[in-house]
C-alpha cells in the first residue's frame, strides 16, 4: 500500500469506477482500495465524493460506489449512538464456542479462496470484502463462534481496520445487526473467487447449509494471541505557546488545519490497545502515513499523560468514540451528509439523506 499523501491522492484522481457496480463481488473485481486511508482518516468520504462531484455533472452511474462509502459513515455514526461491543440488536443465536476455529488461523480449511484469503489477511492487511463476509460466516454460523474475538482478529491485522465497520459487519453476518445470518455456500465461493472446487463442507444447497453440524475440521477453537507491543519514540519538545494538535489511529490528515501554527502530536495510548490490538503491520502502516503530516512528533502514553508532561492548553482534536475522554476543542469528522441523527437502518439513514447527491 502507498503510504506518500501525493501518491494516493493521485489514486483518488485516478479513480476508475466504469465497472465498479457489476465487478466489485468478484474477488478480482474493480474496486477502489482507498479503504486503508478512509479508515486511518487520511481520507476522508467527503473528499471523495466532492471529487467525483468536481469532474462529472451527474453521480447518478457512481451511486452504488457512494453507496458503499455512506455505509461507512453509517458504522461510525451507529457507535456514536450504541455500545458495538455487545450483541447490537438481538442475542447471537447458536453460540457454542468463544474463539477462532485453528483451521482458520492457520489456513487450512480446505476452502481454497477462503485459506487464500486469510494467508493475504498476514502477509499483505488486506482482504477483499465479500472474502470477509465468507470468512464470517464460516466462523460465526458453521463453527458456532461468537462474533467479538474473530472480529478483534480481523481488526488486529487489517491496515483498513475501523473497529466501527468491522464490528458491525461481523454482527451483522452473525444475525445481531440483521434479520437473519448470512450464509455463503461453495457454489457461491466459486462464481466469486473463479475457483471450482467440490465435495467440501460448504458444497451443498442452503436450506442444509443453515442445519448443518460443525464440521470436523472446524471444531477445534483457539484463542488469537493479539498483543501490542510498546514503542519507543525519539524524545521532543513542545512550544508552549503554541496550540496542540492531536493525531491518532483515525486520524492522520495531514490537511487538518495545515495553515496553523501548532504543535502537532500522534498520540497512541496503551489504554487503547488493550481493549483495541492494533498489529505491527497495520501500526507501521499508520505512522508512515502520519509522517506526511508537516512537523509531526509521536507520543507513546496516555492523554493525560502527554498533557502534563508538556503543560499544554490548547489542544485541538477531531471527535471520534475512542477519543471521548480528550479535552480541549473537538472538531467533527467530515461526512457525505450532514445528518448525524442515529436511524436504525442503512436504508433509512440513505433514503434520507440520497437526495442531497442528486439520486
Amino acid at each position: 500500500m502507498k503510504t506518500d499523501y501525493h501518491q494516493i491522492l493521485q489514486l483518488v484522481n485516478n479513480l476508475d469506477l466504469s465497472n465498479y457496480a457489476k465487478s466489485r463481488n468478484f474477488i478480482n473485481g474493480s474496486v477502489s482500495m482507498l479503504s486503508p486511508y478512509i479508515s486511518r482518516g487520511l481520507l476522508s468520504t467527503k473528499i471523495i465524493v466532492d471529487h467525483l462531484s468536481s469532474k462529472y455533472s451527474s453521480l447518478t452511474k457512481f451511486e452504488k460506489f457512494i453507496q458503499e462509502l455512506a455505509w461507512r459513515d453509517y458504522w461510525q455514526i451507529v457507535w456514536k449512538y450504541k455500545n458495538i461491543n455487545n450483541d447490537i440488536k438481538r442475542k447471537q443465536l447458536d453460540v457454542r464456542q468463544f474463539g477462532i476455529p485453528t483451521s482458520i488461523l492457520n489456513a487450512s480449511t480446505g476452502i481454497e479462496a477462503v485459506d487464500k484469503s486469510v494467508n493475504s489477511l498476514y502477509e499483505t492487511g488486506y482482504v477483499h470484502n465479500h472474502a470477509r463476509m465468507y470468512i464470517s460466516s464460516i466462523i460465526c454460523n458453521i463453527a458456532k463462534c461468537h462474533w467479538k474475538i474473530p472480529a478483534q482478529w480481523f481488526y488486529y491485522h487489517l491496515l483498513d481496520g475501523d473497529w466501527g465497520s468491522n464490528a458491525l459487519s461481523w454482527q451483522w453476518v452473525s444475525g445481531t445487526n440483521s434479520s437473519k445470518k448470512y450464509y455463503a455456500n461453495q457454489s457461491n465461493i466459486n462464481l466469486f473467487c473463479h475457483t471450482n472446487q467440490k465435495n467440501t463442507f460448504l458444497d451443498i444447497d442452503y436450506d442444509q447449509l443453515t442445519k448443518i453440524d460443525t464440521p470436523v475440521v472446524l471444531k477445534e477453537v483457539e484463542q488469537p494471541i493479539l498483543e501490542t507491543t510498546s514503542i519507543n519514540f525519539k524524545q521532543f519538545d513542545l512550544d508552549f505557546e503554541k496550540p496542540l494538535l492531536i493525531y491518532n489511529y483515525y486520524n492522520v490528515d495531514p490537511k487538518w488545519k495545515c495553515d496553523l501554527d501548532a504543535n502537532r502530536v500522534f498520540l497512541i495510548e496503551p489504554g487503547i490497545l488493550i481493549d483495541y490490538p492494533i498489529g505491527e503491520k497495520a501500526m507501521n502502516f499508520t505512522i508512515e502515513l502520519a509522517k506526511n503530516i508537516s512537523g509531526i512528533n509521536f507520543y507513546f502514553g496516555s492523554f493525560n499523560n502527554l498533557v502534563k508532561d508538556f503543560t499544554v492548553d490548547n489542544i485541538y482534536y477531531k471527535e471520534h468514540p475512542l477519543n471521548s475522554h480528550y479535552r480541549g476543542n473537538m472538531d467533527h469528522r467530515d461526512w457525505i451528509f450532514q445528518d448525524e441523527n442515529y436511524y436504525s437502518s442503512f436504508f433509512k439513514f440513505w433514503n434520507s439523506n440520497k437526495q442531497i447527491l442528486g439520486f
